[in-house]
């Protein structure tokens, strides 16, 4: 039997499909943040009155902007991380069935691999 799996990147604000993931950090705290070409936008407009006027620290990390790839993440990527989540859930660790994979477990997962 074949599956297809569809990985749904989906903007954080409304819900709609999201085409751009964006990393800011504010009080030395980065968030990131999914949002659609229209949210995106309005985002960038907003900060750009603060931007504008604030100190620029040099490039950083937590400030690049990617652009989600609209197939979503490799299938090899997407099965490792299924078989890292299996594995982790029978070794009786808490992970959740969405979202980055904690590094630990993920070490733990290719030590015992």
């Amino acid at each position: 039997m074949a599956k297809q799996i569809i990985h749904r990147v989906t903007d954080d604000l409304d819900g709609s499909d999201a085409e751009h993931s964006i990393e800011f950090a504010l009080d030395g705290v980065a968030y990131s943040i999914d949002l659609n070409d229209k949210n995106a936008t309005e985002f960038r407009e907003i900060m750009s009155r603060y931007v504008g006027v604030g100190e620029r620290l040099g490039r950083v990390k937590v400030m690049r902007v990617t652009h989600l790839p609209t197939a979503g993440p490799s299938k090899s990527t997407k099965m490792r991380n299924d078989a890292i989540r299996a594995w982790a859930k029978k070794q009786g660790k808490e992970i959740s069935d969405r979202g980055r994979i904690p590094a630990a477990i993920e070490e733990e997962y290719d030590r015992a691999h």
